[in-house]
């Protein structure tokens, strides 16, 4: 059975400055265009039974907006007219209308239990295209660029369930013929989750490819992974040999094949199974309980004692065997059925007093009872650390830590964050990455034939990593670092979109309302500035922006690129001008 390797990310220190002062507020007025819209974006909130933080991060912190990486400053939205608008900037100072270049076949507004409308670039010249009611599109295009050549044309178009997102696409050449491959996003109801939120997160990878016999597109394939959580990062691999993701719960593929019904029966036995045996337990002795089988007699119930090791047999066959957790007395250690066609074991403690946190070393198929004098005895040894008051004696030598007192950066989840890769023909995780205490912050496309990058923070920094398929033993290259924004925006409370420059020249986040703040990478000084504390010359200062929208409507959409900020609303789409060309 192949095990999948534990990886880790190797730093660049080249690319980080541990002398870096921050960022100084820069008054520097930024132009910013708006662009009041025909139909307003087609925004789909979240309904009753969608309550989960899931539904939250995958629907209701929908980024409305799509940026066309195969072409410069060029941005889609859809609106609720069912149109797919597009705004592409050559002249800021010129701007048109946003132009519509498609239009769903469905009246959205009559499914109630739709999702947001989706939209992925798979290539220059194809885009995958999700209406939210559970029907994916596979849309020629032509030369996006060139209005000569434009036209969308539909190539592929079927109903595939319940409603879905996309999250990803990729098109494969393979010698004379194509194929799209994408990743759909679903969160469905599982009725046997009793613990948890009810609710678990399906990953759908399909295939599609032209049948040379009819001429039509077809799914060859579809694999299905299941989670927990909704992914920060799910992107496949540019060859369709791969998959990586970002979650903070672990993913695992199922089969298409398996019968659902049989699982659900399965699953539903294990978690209703009754423990093999019941045990106690007080400072001097153990006692075991076993339901016997009915007409059990003695002759056929085998116990064996050694000081460090039980086993038992039941009328033949292997019941319980293993090494004890310490030693017992097995000369003074018994047994004996009880009227209740019942068996008790009577075990004595070599070294009395010491609790056993398990009877048999690395078995789970007992449940311990607490006897309810000893939960007694337990809680009055905790008194002196617990108390009813928030902070009942704030002066005394060592006070008790305020949780008030952290900041959003100081917080450490329990369960971190990891990094897989699967591989697309074994379903199997071929890579692993803890992420520990690296926060996912956001995902950029730099190069659109790559895979999209990833920004995590380290320390106080936040790094940018590319993903390298084709790289086994260096999969994740560390391209550019952006000094101390880990820890900068995490301050930000109402942040709702991150994002960064393909060039790395900025990084920029939304708040849910108005404000936008920029980032900016060190740059030289026209200046001479000087450093009064240490007394020496500054060559470089790093600059933050802020820009205020005038609008009250929520940022629906957020897009970077090497000159601009794209910021969706309800009804208006605004253009902040970062950057000139050069």
């Amino acid at each position: 059975m192949e095990v999948a390797a534990n990886c880790s990310l190797r730093v660049k220190r080249p690319l980080l400055d541990p002398r870096f002062e921050g960022y100084k507020l820069s008054l520097e007025p930024l132009p910013c265009y708006q662009l009041e819209l025909d139909a307003a974006v087609a925004e789909v909130k979240l309904r009753d039974d969608q309550y989960t933080l899931e539904h939250m991060h995958a629907f209701g912190m929908y980024n409305y907006l799509h940026c066309d990486s195969w072409y410069q400053d060029s941005v889609y939205y859809i609106d609720n007219l069912g149109r797919v608008m597009n705004l592409t900037v050559m002249l800021d100072t010129a701007l048109g209308k946003p132009r519509e270049v498609f239009r769903l076949p469905t009246d959205l507004t009559a499914y109630d239990s739709r999702l947001c409308a989706s939209i992925h670039f798979t290539s220059s010249t194809w885009v995958t295209l999700s209406d939210g009611t559970g029907r994916l599109y596979l849309i020629g295009t032509g030369e996006r660029g060139n209005s000569a050549s434009e036209k969308w044309e539909i190539m592929f178009n079927e109903e595939l369930g319940n409603p879905f997102i996309i999250i990803h696409s990729v098109l494969l050449l393979n010698a004379e013929e194509h194929s799209v491959t994408t990743l759909l996003l679903r969160i469905e109801k599982e009725a046997l989750d009793m613990k948890g939120s009810g609710f678990y997160v399906s990953l759908e990878w399909v295939t599609i490819r032209k049948n040379k016999d009819n001429n039509k597109y077809e799914i060859i394939k579809c694999d299905i992974l299941r989670g927990k959580s909704v992914p920060h990062y799910a992107a496949i691999e540019p060859d369709g040999k791969g998959l990586m993701i970002v979650s903070y719960k672990s993913f695992t593929f199922v089969h298409v094949g398996q019968d659902l019904e049989e699982n659900k029966n399965e699953n539903m036995s294990e978690k209703i199974k009754e423990p093999l045996y019941y045990w106690q337990q007080t400072e001097d002795d153990l006692t075991v309980t076993i339901r016997l089988p009915e007409g059990s007699s003695k002759e056929d119930i085998q116990v064996q004692f050694l000081p460090d090791h039980i086993n038992i047999v039941l009328k033949g066959q292997r019941f319980l065997e293993g090494n004890l957790y310490s030693s017992i007395d097995q000369e003074s250690s018994t047994w004996i059925i009880k009227e209740n066609n019942c068996l008790e074991i009577f075990l004595i403690k070599k070294n009395e007093g010491l609790t056993w946190p398990e009877l048999v070393v690395g078995d789970k198929q007992g449940e311990f009872i607490r006897d309810s004098a000893q939960c007694a005895a337990i809680a009055e040894r905790l008194m002196h650390l617990t108390s009813e008051e928030l902070n009942p004696n704030p002066d005394k030598e060592k006070p008790p830590c305020n949780a008030q007192e952290l900041e959003e950066c100081d917080i450490f989840f329990e369960e971190s964050s990891s990094l897989c890769r699967f591989d697309g023909s074994t379903l199997k995780t071929t890579h692993v990455v803890n992420l520990g205490s690296n926060q996912y912050l956001f995902s950029v496309i730099v190069d659109p034939k790559e895979m999209p990058c990833f920004c995590l923070r380290h320390d106080v920094d936040a790094l940018l990593w590319q993903p390298h398929s084709s790289k086994q033993d260096d999969m994740w290259e560390h391209i550019a670092t952006f000094n101390a924004l880990g820890y900068v925006q995490a301050s930000k409370r109402d942040k709702k979109f991150f994002a960064c420059a393909p060039n790395y020249s900025y990084a920029a986040l939304c708040e849910c309302l108005r404000r936008v703040f920029i980032y900016r990478q060190p740059t030289p000084m026209s200046t001479v500035l000087y450093n009064r504390k240490e007394g020496r010359q500054v060559g470089q200062v790093a600059k933050q922006q802020v820009a205020s929208l005038e609008t009250n409507d929520p940022i629906l959409g957020f897009q970077a690129t090497n000159e601009r900020l794209f910021v969706l609303t309800t009804k208006n789409l605004f253009l902040i001008k970062v950057n000139t060309e050069n």
